[in-house]
């Protein structure tokens, strides 16, 4: 067996078991949300690429395992004449990546289409049941507890039930609203399809088990965020705070629900930008740092 099999290794083990088990215990993380969200979405695509990589470098001989891994570092990629001059064992090598990487692929587009389906049943009902208005740019829904959530995707909409109307105050009422927009806005509802995709094909890893809570509550407080460029720190939390218990579809993304509590507790305590980004740049580095003997003893040793 090849050395260069432990590039893909190691980058599996920092990313799959590591760097998710030191992200959920990250203060950093929630302070800023767009930051942890990005961490989790390259470890991520770095574990399916170490993952794919892993059974091709153990197929592979000495001189096209040590290429192959100067290709992944250095991101040089083959031309087509390289590709149609490639041994047997390097189209086994390549299908077995493929085959590999198809498997959280394929989890993604499933869980897309099954979330579309869902969202596309409920925009349904929602027409026959819902009026839309035009004033606050949403549909409301007679129901008597106050809610207001958002369907993502092709059918995106707002909606807002007449006890939400009731309960909030005109800020409340345009800061919850601004956190569904920014839901839409943001396409939240492509991470969550890839964090389920991953707990999917990938139930036991660490990086499936603990994105599968953390990605969801930093997308909330990542639209937190976005809402208070255009309203109060007192009027969204309030405004969770009387939606705390209303009722969604799965597919959907609710103003308040059971993260309500902590993203109260967030917004109405201010921090200094600063310090968080600083904490998670430099976690992000020294795991990127930690990595470094390795790759660089992979592409030195040839064979």
């Amino acid at each position: 067996m090849s050395h260069h099999v432990l590039l893909p290794l190691g980058l599996a083990l920092v990313c799959g078991v590591l760097i998710p088990w030191l992200l959920v215990r990250a203060r950093w993380a929630q302070q800023v949300p767009r930051l942890g969200l990005a961490v989790w979405a390259v470890i991520g695509t770095v574990f399916a690429g170490a993952a794919a990589l892993l059974p091709a470098q153990l197929v592979l001989d000495g001189d096209s395992s040590h290429r192959l891994t100067d290709r992944v570092v250095t991101l040089d990629l083959p031309s087509p004449a390289a590709l149609l001059d490639l041994s047997a064992r390097q189209y086994t090598a390549a299908g077995l990546a493929l085959a590999v990487l198809a498997l959280p692929t394929a989890g993604f587009v499933r869980e897309l289409l099954r979330a579309r389906r869902s969202r596309l049943r409920h925009a349904g009902v929602l027409r026959l049941v819902g009026r839309y208005d035009p004033d606050l740019r949403a549909t409301v829904l007679d129901h008597a507890r106050p809610a207001v959530y958002c369907l993502p995707g092709r059918s995106r909409r707002v909606v807002v039930s007449s006890g939400a109307l009731d309960t909030l105050t005109a800020p409340q009422l345009a800061a919850a609203l601004a956190h569904e927009r920014a839901h839409i806005a943001g396409r939240h509802h492509l991470l969550v399809a890839a964090t389920e995709a991953f707990a999917t094909v990938f139930p036991r890893l660490p990086l499936a088990r603990h994105g599968g809570t953390a990605v969801p509550l930093l997308l909330e407080m990542a639209a937190d965020d976005r809402a208070l460029r255009r309203c109060s720190r007192d009027a969204l939390a309030t405004a969770l705070y009387a939606l705390a218990a209303g009722q969604a579809p799965r597919e959907a993304f609710a103003a308040g629900g059971p993260s309500a509590a902590l993203r109260m507790r967030r917004i109405l305590t201010p921090y200094s930008a600063g310090h968080p980004v600083l904490r998670g740049l430099l976690a992000i580095s020294t795991a990127a740092g930690a990595m470094a003997p390795l790759i660089v003893a992979c592409c030195s040793v040839p064979g």
